[in-house]
């Protein structure tokens, strides 16, 4: 299951993207019938992968099948699989956590396993967890959104670390890129900046799958070598939207409850980094924006950049929770009306620049939140010092066409 070199190489020339190509016109239609992700063909080939080691699987509610059972509940139910820890990251294996918290170490209710925290835990001190979980394989399969800042991809990094330290196997189950995997895009991480929220260099909309990652991670940036095995989906193409799958959608985080939220996240999560709402506390967290005393003028200032794909909407709401909580604000509703052209990075661009020219009470957060999302300060500085959105977009240009040149080596589809 894992690719030779050559055909790994052979991908990526046919799937190397230097702009944001057009959808395929199929991605309208459902293709669930060809689509296997990679823990059905790990269950169709009889886990002979898992060979009968004691297994840890790093997971949280995406974990599921195609008719919505959990893969944990699955392979515990197997005698083939010996499922002996679960792994949960940040928001829980079971998901019932906010942004920046985690379930903690509990047993799980329904199958009895181990549920270890991972959250915020690397290095050493995970792979402590690891060792004393008494696995041999840890299998990672989580759905990720296609943002760096996304903490799940970091997740997968900080547990290949762990595993190398520890001596164990390490799986990766692949599942698709919600977005498509057509482009990277957006500014890529200074490592000066490194957080939970961006380990590595990566593009701020890295266009790829997790197992696509995992490849890069070890290529790339891991400090000691993992016995690394990934296991690909068949019948996924790059050009696919989520709903292109035929695959059920749960919601990977409280905030994230649809793939139009994956949609525009890797460019409207730039609004966290600011005294504006990104939209959390309602029904279409990081689609609704705004903050006390905006007004209609945002929505006509960006309407105005003509952005390619989408159109904002004067909009007024009142947050239940988050910023703002139960005060009604103006600002923006988000809407995508051809996403086959929707730059969602140049999009969060625009609507900082024109909220900063707009909105007299624009401000950044105090801690330069914005920098770790960005991945260095040259957002915010250039945006300060009154650059417009075609200028903050050419600033990466050449840091992201570099990151572009390494990460077609690891591309696995077409």
């Amino acid at each position: 299951m894992r690719l030779s070199r050559r055909a790994l190489l052979a991908a990526a020339t046919a799937t190397a993207a230097t702009s944001l190509p057009a959808a395929s016109p199929a991605a309208a239609s459902p293709h669930r019938a060809s689509l296997r992700t990679g823990f059905e063909r790990l269950a169709a080939d009889g886990y002979a992968l898992l060979d009968g080691r004691p297994v840890g699987i790093v997971t949280n509610p995406t974990g599921v099948t195609s008719d919505v059972r959990h893969v944990v509940d699955v392979m515990h139910a197997d005698e083939r699989v010996n499922l002996v820890a679960v792994f949960g990251p940040e928001h829980g294996f079971r998901g019932t956590a906010q942004a920046g918290g985690s379930e903690g170490r509990y047993d799980d209710p329904a199958t009895g396993l181990p549920v270890y925290d991972t959250y915020l835990k690397s290095g050493q001190p995970l792979a402590d967890v690891f060792t004393a979980s008494g696995v041999d394989t840890v299998v990672f399969d989580i759905q990720d959104v296609g943002a760096r800042f996304y903490t799940y991809i970091w997740t997968l990094y900080d547990c290949m670390e762990a595993a190398a330290l520890a001596g164990k196997r390490f799986v990766v189950l692949d599942r698709p890129n919600p977005v498509t995997g057509r482009a990277a895009l957006g500014p890529v991480l200074h490592k000066e900046f490194a957080t939970f929220v961006g380990r590595q260099p990566i593009a701020q909309a890295h266009g790829m799958t997790v197992a696509e990652l995992a490849r890069l991670f070890e290529g790339e940036f891991l400090t000691a070598p993992v016995e690394l095995e990934t296991v690909t989906m068949t019948g996924w193409r790059r050009s696919w939207f989520y709903d292109a799958c035929g695959l059920p959608w749960v919601p990977p985080s409280p905030n994230m409850p649809t793939p139009d939220t994956a949609l525009v996240y890797s460019g409207t999560c730039l609004l966290e980094g600011t005294n504006l709402s990104e939209g959390r506390g309602t029904t279409r967290p990081f689609e609704l924006l705004g903050a006390d005393g905006v007004d209609g003028r945002w929505a006509a200032a960006v309407n105005e950049l003509g952005l390619p794909g989408v159109r904002f909407r004067e909009a007024y709401f009142a947050p239940a929770f988050s910023k703002y909580q139960g005060k009604t604000i103006g600002g923006v509703q988000v809407h995508v009306h051809d996403r086959a052209v929707f730059d969602p990075v140049r999009t969060g661009i625009a609507l900082l620049v024109t909220a900063k020219r707009v909105f007299d009470g624009f401000a950044w957060r105090s801690d330069n939140w914005i920098d770790k999302l960005t991945g260095s300060a040259r957002v915010r500085t250039l945006i300060d010092a009154g650059a417009d959105t075609d200028e903050v977009v050419a600033d990466w240009q050449p840091e992201l066409a570099a990151f572009r040149r390494t990460r077609r080596h690891y591309l696995l589809y077409e």
